[in-house]
């Protein structure tokens, strides 16, 4: 199906959960859109980098991004991208996230996507059909969530500076150099960076760096190639930072991948 008809289908839909997979090719762009459904959009194979007005999400293999109906996106795909996706509609059960997140995927939850993925997506479910997609529906506020969000400030001398840190990223930024470069006093600055993002600007820039290292990683680069690359003093140093954002370190990441 192209985009638009599949946007349409899926909200013109009368079952609650539609379970649908899509395959892209590498530098495929899905265009800014929204839909009347939330969506948990999981990453098979390759990267999936989804764009709002509020900033960036990355979702890298075995990691699903959660998107609240109506929030407008756009999705970039870094290499061949296996995109398993479930669309929810409003209301289906309580508890479900109001917000975007990443969260890890559980060999569960995997499981569950891929058994919704071969059920019929043109009928209402029923006996063990209903059991998956019910199950499935329960596990998404158990998933465990990583810091794989990226928000941008709203303030556009901020939200500038944001943009020009991810064409060059640097663990050595400091706050006094992007205070200035703002026109704030450092306290201004460290308040409202704060306040628009909900992180620090030591813990964004992490996030950012870290960004800029899982696709390279993915790609088969040498750990030590994208830590120097990103300006690490040492690959150790890197190492500490990817394990604590992630859980674990590049290589293994890489390996699992």
């Amino acid at each position: 199906m192209a985009d638009r008809t599949r946007r349409e289908w899926i909200d013109a839909a009368e079952a609650a959960v539609l379970a649908l997979p899509t395959d892209y090719p590498d530098g495929y762009h899905v265009e800014k859109h929204r839909h009347s459904r939330s969506q948990l959009l999981y990453a098979l194979s390759g990267v999936a980098v989804v764009r709002t007005g509020g900033g960036r999400w990355m979702v890298p293999p075995e990691h699903a991004i959660w998107l609240p109906a109506g929030v407008e996106h756009a999705v970039d795909m870094l290499g061949d991208v296996q995109m398993r996706s479930i669309y929810v509609r409003q209301g289906a059960i309580a508890g479900l996230p109001d917000t975007l997140r990443v969260f890890a995927v559980t060999n569960l939850m995997q499981n569950l996507i891929v058994e919704a993925m071969a059920l019929p997506s043109n009928e209402q479910p029923v006996g063990r059909s209903a059991l998956i997609l019910d199950l499935l529906l329960h596990e998404i506020p158990k998933l465990p969530e990583r810091p794989l969000a990226l928000p941008f400030p709203e303030n556009r001398r901020l939200a500038a500076l944001c943009r020009r840190f991810l064409d060059a990223p640097s663990p050595r930024a400091t706050i006094d150099e992007w205070a200035k470069a703002a026109g704030m006093s450092r306290r201004n600055f460290t308040r409202t960076f704060q306040r628009e993002t909900g992180l620090s600007l030591s813990m964004w820039r992490q996030q950012a760096c870290l960004f800029a290292a899982l696709p390279r990683l993915a790609d088969g680069e040498l750990v030590t190639t994208v830590a120097l690359d990103l300006g690490y003093d040492s690959v150790a140093a890197f190492i500490t930072m990817f394990r604590r954002m992630t859980g674990e370190t590049p290589r293994s990441w890489r390996k699992r991948t």
